[in-house]
């Protein structure tokens, strides 16, 4: 949250108990990222780009799909490592 930058090689990984649909929204975050669901065994289940929220409320991003694992990374690194469904 709060960042204009973030490097190509970082990102955060959201590790949750247990397998559930989990939805977030861009507030406070400045960038646009790529959402990366993964399931228990490490599928990519869902991905989708998200952009910053300008304006209260926020956009909702809930593809409604099961996932035990959420990652963030900056737009456009997951297309351009193959990074998909």
């Amino acid at each position: 949250m709060n960042r204009s930058v973030m490097a190509e090689d970082k990102g955060m990984l959201f590790i949750f108990a247990k397998t559930d649909r989990y939805d977030f929204r861009m507030k406070n975050t400045l960038i646009p990222l790529d959402m990366l669901r993964i399931d228990e065994n490490g599928i990519i289940v869902h991905s989708a780009t998200a952009q910053p929220c300008e304006a209260d409320p926020c956009k909702i991003y809930d593809p409604g799909i099961l996932a035990k694992y959420v990652l963030e990374i900056n737009a456009g690194i997951a297309a351009k490592y193959g990074l998909q469904e």
